[in-house]
């Protein structure tokens, strides 16, 4: 093991090239075991600003809109809302922060090999679970096991890490995890230049030794310094200060203190417009995020905005195993290409969006994203489309685009509904209630659906496309797109990366697997003087850095 990584050289001539962004650079050498001011230093930029400014007062109960789901296993959570109620317990290996970079929370450090195959993680000292259990590398090594268990259904983390799993015994590859002096050595079947980064998502929360889903609320063990006192799917999730647990992070000043008394979801519904009249009727604090016109407005009330562009988008795909009419129509690729090519992607973001974005080109890897290889611009063409409908012999056939009620989604379904009419194809939009559109999401024949940003483009293709993931909604399965995500998986260097990334993304886009029409900024409204709360670009809300300013 080395202390700088022999990839580090290489990802510091990709910034100064230009072929790398500040926060792709942070990305790829925190996740190498750099810490954020270190490869600053290295790439010769600014040193990233402290998190906990300006300085906030002790107490107080902050007010979140957001919606509030049904809490379970956290290996198979689907949306980031729940994680954000956990997080006040339930706490992470490594923290994603919002330049881009990663860094130890429950880990203090780690380090990589040169083949990105063997991993030492060195556990933070200090830490307690709030029972008083000391927290330590067993805790750490019990947790592969349990995120590599592949029998649990929906469980998202064991192909995150599915280097570690067998898939025979579908469970952690005997002897690939080791506790020695304080750390945990951990070795992995193939290279994966993904795996810190995987610990960082929303799915991977620390859980105690015994931990069952269904008493989590009740008997909330965990590292945070919040338990949870009240939650009620659909109305309400309400945290408050964990008495008599010495929360690790409170004397640390790139942590804590964690300084409110309270914090309260409010589950405000899927409509803005509900947002906004709560901003007017003054019922809430902060916005879990903004959308469209309503940004403007919430400006207009004098509300503080943060903005931050990311990878966070919305796809429109048919499910190619799925029956309409005992009949799987999307299976067929000249119905997906027509439908891809009858699509506009710059008017759905226009439309979908109020242009608060970029235009995407259908493959699902974004500019930010470090592994991001740019193959040029989709195809629209509606005449041709209509073509590809009559070959097919499904130019009578009514699409149903089904999308939740709510500000993205429902407008953007709007605006594709309008363009296939507009090139003479027959559409349908049905908009359907939360708790209709999240318990069905992967099963409809035609919807869209929203994804999140994550730090690393192949992390979002594993998870998606691979053939048989847990959240492949599109029923893909192409063995050679498998065997370029192992091979992408691999390669550390940037430029040998985007050269097999611009091959995944030319087989999703030439299989007319997605219609992917844009990359959203993201926004985030507070009252003036709530500090802590600028947008993330994966939506998480860290509430330990929550707070009211000193003089507010």
């Amino acid at each position: 093991m080395r202390r700088t990584h022999p990839a580090v050289p290489g990802l510091v001539r990709g910034l100064s090239s230009g072929l790398l962004s500040r926060r792709e650079f942070l990305t790829r050498a925190t996740s190498l075991g750099l810490t954020a001011a270190t490869a600053s230093a290295l790439g010769g930029l600014a040193a990233p600003a402290r998190a906990q400014t300006p300085t906030r007062r002790a107490g107080g109960t902050l007010r979140i809109q957001q919606d509030v789901r049904p809490l379970k296993d956290p290996r198979t959570y689907d949306w980031p809302e729940i994680a954000n109620v956990s997080r006040g317990w339930l706490e992470y290996l490594v923290e994603y922060r919002g330049d881009g970079s990663l860094r130890g929370m429950l880990l203090s450090d780690w380090e990589v090999d040169d083949t990105a195959t063997e991993y030492l993680l060195r556990v933070r000292g200090g830490v307690t679970w709030s029972d008083g259990t000391p927290f330590g590398p067993e805790d750490v090594a019990r947790m592969f096991s349990y995120w590599c268990d592949a029998s649990v259904d929906g469980n998202v983390m064991a192909a995150s890490l599915s280097a570690l799993v067998d898939p025979v015994s579908k469970s952690l590859v005997a002897g690939a995890v080791t506790v020695e002096d304080g750390a945990v050595r951990v070795r992995l079947s193939r290279p994966d230049a993904t795996f810190i980064a995987a610990l960082a998502d929303y799915p991977a929360a620390v859980v105690p030794d015994g931990f069952d889903p269904a008493t989590m609320a009740e008997n909330p063990v965990g590292t945070g310094p919040y338990r949870p006192e009240e939650i009620v799917p659909g109305d309400r999730a309400v945290l408050v200060r964990a008495e008599g647990h010495d929360w690790w992070g409170e004397s640390l000043d790139d942590w804590g203190p964690a300084t409110l008394d309270r914090i309260e979801f409010l589950d405000m519904g899927t409509d803005p417009a509900s947002w906004i009249a709560a901003i007017e009727a003054d019922s809430v604090d902060m916005l879990y995020e903004n959308v469209g016109r309503f940004i403007e407005i919430a400006t207009e009330l004098g509300w503080e905005v943060s903005e931050v562009g990311t990878a966070a988008t919305v796809v429109f795909r048919g499910n190619q195993n799925a029956e309409v009419n005992g009949e799987t129509v999307y299976a067929d690729h000249r119905v997906r290409e027509a439908l891809a090519q009858a699509v506009d992607n710059g008017i759905c973001l226009e439309l979908g969006y109020a242009n608060h974005g970029e235009v995407a080109a259908n493959h699902h890897v974004a500019p930010v994203q470090p592994d991001y290889a740019d193959i040029g611009p989709a195809v629209f063409d509606p005449d041709h489309a209509r073509q590809l409908l009559i070959q097919a012999g499904r130019q009578d056939m009514t699409h149903r685009i089904v999308t939740l009620d709510d500000g993205v989604g429902r407008r953007t379904g709007a605006a594709i509904e309008a363009l296939l009419l507009d090139a003479g194809i027959k559409a349908e939009h049905v908009v359907l209630p939360g708790s209709r559109f999240w318990s069905e999401w992967k099963d409809f024949p035609l919807s869209i659906t929203e994804w999140y940003h994550r730090p690393l483009g192949i992390q979002t293709l594993s998870l998606a496309y691979r053939s048989g993931a847990v959240w492949n909604e599109t029923g893909y399965a192409n063995p050679e797109f498998d065997a370029a995500l192992d091979r992408a998986q691999t390669l550390a260097d940037p430029e040998e990366r985007a050269t097999v990334m611009a091959e995944l993304e030319t087989m999703l886009r030439d299989d007319a697997v997605i219609v992917q029409p844009y990359w959203r900024s993201l926004f985030r409204h507070v009252r003036p003087g709530v500090v802590g709360a600028d947008m993330h670009p994966a939506f998480e809300i860290h509430l330990y850095e929550l707070g009211y300013a000193e003089d507010a």
